[in-house]
């Protein structure tokens, strides 16, 4: 399954956005998840069994716990892919900058003109 699949389901993102901050075990994960979203404990079991068969997360077991560590490796692929369509979103956004910069020029040579130049034009 690919990562975006797995990531395109918001209880799974906001496990994802949680381990970004560091390991957790999966009881804390569960206590966050079960009172953002209200879902079960077992969902959230659930979700950070998708999230493991897939490689986002790893899991350490340390006796009765579970420590769940995200898997940088596996975004690092999900980034590799969206490289390869970011300049569709890049490239206006640099315009929109150089323009939003022009404008801000021209607002500020306008305020730095000595009043009689600006009635006499």
């Amino acid at each position: 399954m690919h990562a975006l699949d797995v990531l395109g389901e918001p209880i799974r993102r906001r496990i994802v956005e949680l381990l970004a901050h560091g390991d957790s075990t999966a009881g804390d994960l569960a206590a966050i998840v079960r009172v953002e979203f209200g879902v079960s404990q077992p969902a959230v079991s659930q979700h950070l069994k998708v999230l493991r068969e897939s490689g986002v997360v790893s899991v350490i077991p340390e006796g009765r716990l579970r420590h769940y560590r995200l898997e940088r490796q596996k975004l690092a692929e999900v980034d590799a892919w969206l490289a390869t369509l970011r300049s569709t979103w890049e490239s206006p956004l640099d315009a929109l900058a150089t323009e939003i910069a022009r404008g801000k020029q021209r607002r500020r040579l306008a305020a730095d003109e000595p009043a009689s130049e600006r009635t006499a034009s």
